[in-house]
């Protein structure tokens, strides 16, 4: 087609006269430039998906976080939008990590717990991405107990993975790298992007941290020393007319270890506080040069530990260590958020670059006197999450829309310019963050955690705006009411009350329509 035009503009310059040739050829050019033919991936985003392990939204300052500040993660926010209300459909590492792959809720994708294996042959978002074009990988921790699908690269860490000189798997083949798993898996993910540049890309980092045993890098190890943290309000929950809580074994006072997280050694202390295989584990990996630098920086903390008497006042130190080790775990998160950030700038890439960052899930830092996530209430159901695209998203959007981990793939591949597969659950975003609010936009969001460890039972539950009502069925039987305009700390349990008897009625009826919505067979 190209010939042939160009054949008959070189005909008419030969019949016509200098001036008006010129004329011509202005006139023509927009015609001539708009015929040839586009690369139809040159205008596609590069995205990529960050993502840590159990980061809590309370230390994130662009929350308002009062624990540490997050400079890096706060320019995504800052530069793009964060969502006020965004929370997860299973409050676990695995299902979640299912989740954001698939679009699809646990009892869809087929990933319930962390003992489940990943079924890569279903449909994928980085799959969809790759028949679009792009190139795809992932960096960091999977936890899926089974191989990357749908990936041109990936390099992962196998189970939790470990902190200091960690084991990878790099496509199928165990490599150990020097250094600190964090700065690790940034350097694997900068690599890999000057390495693909050139085409559209699709890039999963995804952090061990700050999961537990929170191993800080050696430069963070005296950080927040001359910090005392207060704590929760309702760090003494005294679990009143909430059975399911009253069971639980993820309370900070009575189930945190002394070694993998207080970092000191009990040799007469129960077994039932010590993880000492864990923490052993993690301390070999450390060279002589670093354990010599780690024993040192937690020496005081020796001291204090065997100096303490009483319960009450080891709870408290107990809680003081957990979180200075948390925080300084996402400090180095932070810190390498920053270089991705800086990487983008520099290579010129920023623009057209979509930058998510988020978690796996929420994680309680105190609150109900818990560690950990899983259950639904609000710390551990709500997760971080933000989005950075220069070219398309206002900076400084605060979305208060609910969005769930669900809506991350459709989302992703709506701004890549790809059809969103039909039998994914979640919704695409893109429509809020352009402010085109769709009239059917959701009003609330269903959960439902199957995991039974630490003293836990299945639950199910639905948030609206106001209220949360839950349902604990294995193998605690009983139902939770919170009205959290009046109770946002989650401490007063309505459910019993006879004049909320026409409340509960409602939401119950809204519960089951959204389990038949997104076909949970347990709505049969």
């Amino acid at each position: 087609m190209m010939t042939i035009f160009s054949g008959i503009i070189k005909l008419i310059l030969q019949l016509i006269q200098p001036k008006a040739r010129f004329i011509l050829l202005v006139m023509l050019l927009p015609v001539a430039i708009s015929a040839y033919p586009q690369d139809p991936l040159a205008k596609k985003p590069n995205i990529v998906f960050i993502m840590s392990d159990d980061h809590a939204y309370q230390t994130i300052s662009a929350y308002g976080s009062k624990l540490i500040n997050t400079p890096a993660i706060d320019r995504i926010a800052r530069e793009g939008a964060l969502f006020k209300k965004a929370f997860v459909t299973n409050s676990i590492c695995g299902p979640s990590r299912a989740v954001i792959l698939t679009g699809k809720y646990s009892h869809i994708n087929g990933f319930m717990d962390n003992n489940d294996r990943f079924n890569g042959d279903q449909q994928t978002l980085p799959k969809v991405l790759r028949k679009e074009g792009y190139r795809t990988a992932i960096v960091g921790k999977w936890h899926l107990n089974s191989e990357p699908q749908g990936f041109d690269y990936w390099n992962i860490l196998p189970g939790q993975g470990e902190y200091y000189q960690p084991n990878f798997n790099k496509m199928g083949k165990d490599t150990v790298y020097n250094g600190y798993v964090t700065d690790v898996t940034t350097n694997l993910a900068l690599e890999w992007i000057a390495d693909n540049k050139d085409k559209p890309f699709f890039l999963m980092i995804h952090q061990k941290a700050p999961h537990r045993n929170q191993m800080p890098p050696l430069e963070n190890l005296n950080l927040f020393n001359d910090r005392k943290f207060d704590l929760p309000a309702n760090f003494y929950d005294d679990y009143k007319n909430r059975e399911a809580l009253k069971v639980n074994k993820i309370r900070m006072a009575d189930d945190l270890d002394f070694d993998q997280d207080s970092k000191v050694i009990c040799d007469t202390c129960p077994a039932s506080k010590n993880n000492r295989k864990a923490y052993q584990r993690g301390l070999k990996r450390l060279t002589p040069e670093q354990r010599k630098l780690w024993d040192k920086a937690y020496a005081k903390e020796q001291s204090e530990f065997l100096s303490i008497k009483d319960e009450k006042t080891l709870a408290q130190w107990q809680y003081q260590r957990f979180i200075q080790d948390y925080l300084r775990c996402i400090k180095s998160v932070d810190d390498n958020v920053d270089r991705v950030l800086k990487y983008l700038d520099a290579q010129g890439l920023a623009e057209n670059t979509i930058v998510v960052y988020t978690s796996d899930q929420g994680f309680y830092l105190g609150e109900h006197g818990l560690y950990d996530k899983r259950f639904m209430y609000e710390e551990s159901f709500r997760t971080p999450m933000m989005i950075r695209y220069p070219k398309a998203i206002k900076a400084g959007k605060q979305i208060d829309q609910f969005v769930l981990n669900l809506d991350i793939a459709p989302t992703l591949l709506q701004y890549a310019g790809a059809k969103v597969p039909a039998d994914m659950q979640g919704a695409s975003v893109k429509n809020v963050l352009d402010e085109k609010k769709p009239l059917d936009w959701r009003e609330n969001v269903y959960y439902h955690y199957y995991e039974k460890l630490y003293g836990l039972s299945a639950h199910y539950g639905l948030r609206t705006d106001r209220y949360k009502l839950i349902h604990f069925y294995d193998p605690v039987d009983s139902w939770e009411l919170y009205d959290l305009k009046e109770d946002p700390n989650e401490m007063k349990n309505l459910y019993k009350e006879p004049k909320h008897a026409q409340l509960i009625a409602k939401l119950k009826a809204e519960l089951k329509k959204q389990q038949i919505k997104y076909q949970d067979p347990i709505a049969k």
